[in-house]
């Protein structure tokens, strides 16, 4: 049963040219908050199955500035070059920092975990939960493109979960398994064994 997602508001449709070839760009936003999300997609995706759809929470750190600390910058250009490669699909990027946290507590989380603690210890001595983030908005999205289901780009079993529930239209599921570096592998561990990521 699909859970009841907010009202949104889209912008106009632009193109964007990558590396990884022409996409197009719709903005998004909800009526419940000021967040201003994104939909980078490519194909005419309308009653189409099984679409590789990269739900993408956004991180500063690692998608501008190629963090090492964690795995989503090289999640999202491995989606961005999966989606080329198919000449279809989307990515959905909310802008949801630091597990929903945001970027000022996302700083101060990492601090913590300079100083040895994991990334959700970390979270929870700041008095937050493990994952703040909300995705009933992405049914939104998948009915605006009129997507019939979806390939779902993650190694989150929450996230297959909730979006299962939020769009009712989940196909199948692509795990994007990023190799650690000597700066993320104790990172890539905590959501293996704690938080059950398919790594």
């Amino acid at each position: 049963m699909k859970s009841k997602s907010p009202k949104v508001t889209f912008s106009n449709k632009a193109k964007l040219p990558t590396k990884y070839g022409i996409f197009n760009l719709v903005s998004f936003k909800s009526e419940e908050d000021s967040k201003e999300h994104l939909i980078v997609y490519m194909g005419e995706l309308s009653a189409k199955k099984g679409v590789l759809v990269r739900v993408h929470s956004e991180c500063l750190t690692g998608d501008v500035f190629n963090s090492l600390k964690c795995d989503c910058g090289e999640q999202l250009e491995a989606s961005l070059k999966m989606i080329s490669e198919k000449q279809e699909g989307v990515i959905i990027y909310l802008k949801q920092e630091g597990r929903g946290i945001g970027l000022f507590n996302k700083v101060n989380a990492y601090a913590l975990q300079d100083q040895g603690l994991d990334t959700i210890t970390a979270n929870h001595s700041l008095g937050f939960e493990t994952d703040l983030r909300n995705f009933d908005i992405v049914t939104n999205v998948v009915d605006f493109l009129g997507i019939e289901s979806i390939q779902l780009l993650t190694n989150n079993p929450e996230k297959i979960k909730t979006i299962s529930n939020v769009t009712g239209k989940l196909n199948s599921v692509q795990p994007l398994r990023i190799a650690p570096n000597p700066h993320n592998a104790d990172y890539l561990k905590t959501k293996k064994t704690q938080l059950n990521h398919m790594l």
